[in-house]
């Protein structure tokens, strides 16, 4: 089950930075991470966003092969927080 979760996570993450940069050209929002914000208008955003999940994705694994339990409740924070995210970026588009 880890590692469906983790899997999507990272396509969750992957997901927001897509929807993001889509809001972002088409000026209907912008960036709420501050450490993000010089970047999202860069070629290297995305690559970036995956970047940083796949590397979370692998510390969560690690986490998990010693605490079991500890990364799985965490990753399940983490795909339903994404998960949030992603849906309230979606509505932005949408209603935009």
């Amino acid at each position: 089950m880890m590692k469906y979760l983790l899997v999507l996570l990272v396509l969750f993450v992957v997901g927001d930075g897509l929807v993001t940069r889509f809001l972002l050209d088409g000026g209907l929002a912008r960036e709420g991470n501050p450490f993000l914000q010089p970047l999202v208008g860069e070629n290297g955003f995305l690559a970036l966003k995956m970047v940083g999940a796949l590397v979370c994705a692998f510390i969560l694994w690690d986490i998990h092969r010693r605490f079991p339990r500890v990364a799985l409740v965490a990753t399940w924070f983490f795909v339903i927080a994404y998960w949030g995210i992603v849906l309230w970026n979606v509505s932005i588009f949408i209603r935009g």
